[in-house]
């Protein structure tokens, strides 16, 4: 260029004339496609000027997913719109809503896109957690409705200019139940949901033309009459005409019955519990608990849990006054069995493991797991025994308890029921090494057994071997624990005080389980003690101690 000039120098004035008006016009074009094309010509400096692409733009692998936002923002025009459109989108990701991705213009210069583009492709498959495996973190709840609890989409996107609110309400407005499953039934519903108070409706507001209720008792224990009997019905229904909501809550709720057998430990776990553990833990504390049928009394024997799983204090369904106002709500609680979990139908693989970790939790208790006997330093291993006071009690509790102190164990005696104090129970069972009793609701304290513990159930006379297996047999071995079942014979027994010894309650026991629960129950259950043979008992206790010293 310099040598040009220099020829212009010595040329005539007209050459030099043309020379600066040449000059100036090519000034003039290159100033102008520097301006247009400045953000494509310099790539890495916009990068340094803007936030991250990654940081702006929502995840590629999220454009399938039925929960990202359902629109697309408008192509970026000029240089100031595109800026514009970063800080918004990143206003909108800091919020918590996620845009899908922006289709790019095509221009002459494809390839120095391209070629950002595959760095960052790079970049993301050499990162750990890359974008596209977002949406395999997410987890999806095993039941009708599948939607993400843990799901970084909001319902509302009050930051973003470009798309009405309500089009993203009416794309998420959802009601969905399920009624086939054999313990729960349960709705699940998202878009705008009032609960007047003080009353039985949770109400779906609709556009007309739907118009169906769906009735039904939100307590796990289906199809049980005498629990049911307890248990208010509540209506979920469609409809267009709602009361006002007096109260805006911004996060999701769960309608539930505290009523049926509640009051019974076991009951207690195994109905409300364990089932509420279930459908609210994966929401992280941020859950309304909506209670119908509740005790006050009850609520504060189990604060402690109630505070764990949820932020919010607990509203009574049976006397507010209010209308509550939701986005999201779930009535009903699910529930997979006796007293545990079934992890590959529960929301991120949640299990009786996983269960124990959060009571000793809750309650603060200290040991997280078993003491082998090494770690006992001189200390003998603790045994608890269950003394049931009424029905199934240890006739001969005091010749336990010798014979438990004579193998080398500290004796604990307790009936094993929370009353008002389940803390304190649950510091008693934590801290002991082997609990043993007869089948019945004090055994649900093994809840609060460390892990590695051993659980010594002993059956009653009259083939309940198999309640006793589902009850605490299984439970106990879904939480970690060792397991030792011992049935007693007819010798054992206080029925043989009862009833003759050709009676079909030794002949044939399974014959009143034909009869249903109830004869079971006012036989086997309600009527007999037992008093344990305790040379054959003794080697039962052998086997707890060697679960100790392994």
């Amino acid at each position: 260029m310099a040598a040009k000039l220099k020829m212009f120098r010595n040329a005539g004035q007209s050459q030099r004339f043309r020379f600066v008006v040449l000059v100036i016009g090519c000034f003039l074009v290159s100033m102008t496609f520097i301006v247009v094309s400045r953000p494509l010509v310099f790539p890495s400096l916009s990068s340094r000027l803007r936030p991250k692409k990654s940081d702006v733009e929502p995840k590629k692998a999220a454009d399938s997913s039925p929960y990202s936002a359902p629109f697309m923002r408008e192509d970026e025009q000029t240089t100031q719109q595109s800026e514009k459109n970063a800080e918004e989108n990143l206003q909108v990701k800091n919020n918590g809503a996620v845009a899908d991705p922006i289709e790019e213009d095509k221009t002459d210069i494809d390839e120095v896109l391209e070629s950002t583009s595959e760095t960052e492709e790079d970049r993301t498959k050499n990162d750990g957690s890359s974008d596209r495996d977002e949406p395999h973190n997410r987890m999806t709840l095993p039941t009708v409705s599948n939607y993400t609890i843990n799901d970084n989409v909001q319902v509302e996107n009050k930051t973003a200019p470009d798309q009405p609110v309500q089009e993203i309400k009416d794309v998420e407005k959802k009601l969905s139940c399920e009624f086939s499953d054999p313990r729960v039934d349960i709705c699940e519903m998202s878009g705008d949901i009032r609960i007047p108070g003080n009353s039985s409706d949770v109400i779906f507001v609709e556009s007309p033309g739907r118009n169906e209720v769906f009735r039904f008792r939100p307590y796990a224990r289906k199809g049980d009459e005498a629990a049911s009997s307890r248990v208010r019905e509540l209506a979920v229904k469609y409809s267009t005409a709602a009361p006002e909501c007096t109260v805006n809550h911004d996060v999701p709720a769960i309608v539930f019955s505290a009523g049926g057998y509640t009051g019974n430990l076991f009951h207690d776990f195994t109905d409300v519990l364990i089932p509420l553990f279930l459908t609210s833990r994966p929401f992280d504390g941020e859950v309304q608990f909506v209670v119908s049928d509740m005790n006050p009394w009850w609520i504060y024997k189990y604060l402690l849990v109630f505070k764990q799983l949820s932020k919010y204090p607990v509203i009574d369904f049976d006397k507010d006054k209010g209308v509550h106002c939701f986005s999201r709500v779930i009535v009903g609680l699910r529930a997979h069995k006796e007293l545990s979990i079934d992890p590959a139908r529960a929301p991120n693989g949640y299990s009786m493991v996983d269960f124990g970790k959060f009571i000793r939790n809750t309650f603060s208790l200290e040991r997280e797991t078993m003491s082998n006997i090494e770690d006992l330093a001189g200390k003998r291993p603790r045994i608890l025994i269950i003394a049931r006071k009424q029905s199934r009690a240890f006739v001969n509790l005091s010749e336990i308890t010798r014979l438990a102190e004579q193998l080398g164990f500290e004796a604990v005696i307790n009936d094993g029921e929370a009353g008002g104090d389940v803390a304190q129970l649950a510091r008693l069972v934590n801290s002991v090494d082997v609990m043993v009793g007869v089948h019945g609701s004090g055994l649900t304290s093994l809840v609060f057994l460390p892990p590695n513990a051993t659980i010594i159930q002993v059956v009653p006379w009259g083939g309940l071997e198999w309640i006793s297996t589902l009850d605490f047999g299984d439970p106990a071995k879904d939480m970690g624990l060792n397991y030792v079942q011992y049935s007693i014979s007819i010798k054992e027994s206080t029925l043989r005080k009862q009833y003759p010894k050709n009676h079909p309650v030794f002949k044939d026991p399974l014959s009143f389980h034909k009869q249903g629960a109830d004869v079971v129950r006012s036989t086997f259950m309600d009527k007999q003690n037992v008093k344990l043979d305790t040379k054959k008992f003794k080697n039962v206790l052998w086997k707890a101690l060697e679960h100790i010293i392994q």
